[in-house]
C-alpha cells in the first residue's frame, strides 16, 4: 500500500529536505523550498527506463539511423529543432498566454503528414478545437483529437492507437492518480511528465508538452522539468504586433541560437521566410533617428529597423528607456558617446526601440544604435541606403562580427547601397561585393565625420 510524507522541495535543482529552509544547501537558492506530498510505494519499480535486461554496448556496438529526422511541414520548426523532429524525443513549448502556443501545435498536428497524431486537450472541448481547425482551413484523417485530464487515460489511448506523434495541450491541466494533489500542482507535474517520458522513450513516440509560465516569464513548475525533457522552446511576440518568434532555449539534437518567425494572421500562423522585409518599414524616407542593422540569429541574416529619440529632459531626471535591447548596453553605450566622441547626453532623454516587436541580444547591433542615437541628437536623418553592423567597446572602438559576408549579401539583396562594418572583418575578406559599397571602420569618429562631416 502506498503511503504518503510531506517534503519541502527546492524549484531550482530538485533537492528534498524534511522540513522548509530558507536557502537551499545544494544550489544557494534563496525562498525556493515548496512543501509536496510525496508518495512511495513498493510497487512503482517499474519507474526506471528500460528492462532488466538490457545490456551495457560500446560505442561502436551502438546503432543508430542517420535518417531519422520527422519531417514536420513547416520549415521555421525544422530550423529550430534542428532539422526536423527526432522520433521519440519529448518537447516543451512555453508562451505567454494568448500568444498562440495552442495555434501553432494544432496548425503543425492538422499539416503533419508523416504518421498518426494523438492530439490531448485539457482546456478545450472536442468542440472548440474543432471551430479553430476550421478556421486554420485545413484537415487531416490520421489527427485524432481527446479532451480529458487523466493521465492513464491518456496513456490507454496512445496503447490502442500508437501515434507517432503525441501532443499534450498542456502539462498543467494533467492529474495521475499516483499523487494527491489538484492539477497543476508541482507534484503532478513532476509525475505526469516522468509518466510521459517513460512512455515516449519504451515506445519511441515524440512528444510534444504545452508549459503555461509565470508573471517572470519562466515556465511553471519545478525546474527539473526543464532538465527531464529534451528540447525547450519558447514562443514569444508582444501581442500588440503579428510577428511572432519561436526561440530555442534548449535542443539536445541542434543549435540553441536558431529562431523561427511567424506572422499571426486571421487563417493562423504564417511562415515569414523573408523577415528583413517585414521589418523594414520607413528604410526609404528621410527621417533623423532611425539605423539600419545587418544581424545574425543563428545561421540567419535578419536586417533589422533601430529607431531612436533624444530630447531634453522634461522632468529633471533624465530617462532611458530601450524596448526590444538591452538597457543596461544601452546606458554603456550613451557613456561611451560622452567620453569618446564628446556629445552631451547626460541630461537628456533617450528613448530606444526595435521595430517590429522582437528583441536581438546580437552586439553587431551597437553601431546602428549609436548612429541612430546620434541623428535624432543632431536631428539630421541618416543615408536611406547605409547598413551598420558592428560591435562598439568602451574605447569608442569598433570591433569585429561574426558572419560579416551573410550581413553584406542579406543588406545587397534588400537594395541597400553602402554598409559600414568593422576594420577588424577586412583582414579575413576574401567575397568580393559589386552591388554594395563596403565600408571599413575603425573608431565611431570616423564614421561620424562620414556621415556627419
Amino acid at each position: 500500500m502506498a503511503k504518503s510524507k510531506t517534503v519541502f522541495v527546492c524549484q531550482n535543482c530538485g533537492a528534498k529536505e524534511s522540513k522548509w529552509t530558507g536557502r537551499c544547501t545544494i544550489c544557494g537558492e534563496w525562498n525556493s523550498f515548496v512543501e509536496e506530498v510525496e508518495i512511495s510505494s513498493k510497487g512503482r519499480g517499474n519507474a526506471v527506463i528500460g528492462s532488466p535486461t538490457t545490456k551495457a554496448l560500446r560505442l561502436s556496438e551502438i546503432k543508430v539511423n542517420t535518417d531519422v529526422r520527422m519531417d514536420t511541414g513547416d520549415d521555421e520548426l525544422n530550423r529550430v529543432l534542428g532539422g526536423g523532429m527526432v522520433p521519440g524525443s519529448m518537447i516543451l513549448l512555453g508562451g505567454e498566454p494568448g500568444i498562440g502556443k495552442s495555434t501553432l501545435v494544432l496548425q503543425f498536428a492538422i499539416n503533419n503528414r508523416s504518421g498518426k497524431v494523438l492530439y490531448v486537450s485539457g482546456e478545450e472541448s472536442i468542440a472548440q478545437i474543432k471551430m479553430r481547425a476550421e478556421r486554420l482551413g485545413a484537415d487531416n484523417d490520421d489527427c485524432l483529437f481527446l479532451a480529458g485530464n487523466s493521465l492513464e487515460m491518456v496513456l490507454e489511448h496512445a496503447r490502442q492507437i500508437h501515434p507517432d506523434l503525441l501532443i499534450i495541450d498542456s502539462i498543467q491541466t494533467l492529474a495521475t492518480e499516483m499523487a494527491d494533489s489538484i492539477p497543476g500542482s508541482l507534484t503532478q507535474i513532476r509525475e505526469c511528465t516522468n509518466a510521459l517520458l517513460r512512455f515516449s522513450k519504451e515506445n519511441t513516440i515524440s512528444t510534444i508538452l504545452i508549459g503555461h509560465i509565470t508573471k517572470d516569464g519562466q515556465l511553471a513548475g519545478p525546474k527539473v522539468l526543464e532538465h527531464m525533457v529534451d528540447t525547450v522552446l519558447h514562443f514569444e511576440g508582444d501581442q500588440q504586433y503579428m510577428y511572432r518568434i519561436l526561440r530555442s532555449l534548449k535542443n539536445r539534437f541542434g543549435s540553441t541560437s536558431e529562431i523561427g518567425i511567424y506572422e499571426m494572421l486571421q487563417s493562423g500562423l504564417r511562415q515569414v521566410t523573408n523577415p528583413s522585409e517585414l521589418l523594414l518599414s520607413n528604410h526609404d524616407q528621410d527621417l533623423s533617428g532611425i539605423a539600419v542593422s545587418a544581424t545574425v540569429e543563428g545561421v540567419r541574416p535578419i536586417l533589422l529597423e533601430v529607431q531612436s529619440l533624444v530630447s531634453t529632459a522634461a522632468y529633471g531626471m533624465p530617462q532611458r528607456s530601450a524596448t526590444g535591447f538591452d538597457s543596461r548596453r544601452l546606458n554603456m553605450l550613451l557613456a561611451v558617446l560622452e567620453k569618446r566622441v564628446g556629445f552631451k547626453l547626460a541630461s537628456k532623454d533617450v528613448f530606444l526601440n526595435i521595430a517590429g516587436g522582437i528583441r536581438v541580444s546580437d552586439t553587431a547591433l551597437d553601431l546602428a544604435v549609436v548612429m541612430a542615437v546620434l541623428s535624432s541628437n543632431i536631428d539630421a536623418a541618416l543615408p536611406s541606403d547605409a547598413v551598420f553592423a558592428g560591435e562598439v567597446g568602451l574605447s569608442g572602438e569598433i570591433r569585429a562580427v561574426s558572419r560579416i559576408e551573410q550581413r553584406i549579401s542579406e543588406a545587397s539583396k534588400l537594395g541597400f547601397k553602402r554598409i559600414f562594418v568593422p576594420m577588424g572583418n577586412k583582414k579575413g575578406f576574401t567575397k568580393k561585393v559589386d552591388q554594395i559599397e563596403v565600408c571599413f571602420v575603425s573608431k565611431i569618429t570616423d564614421i561620424c565625420r562620414t556621415l556627419f562631416g
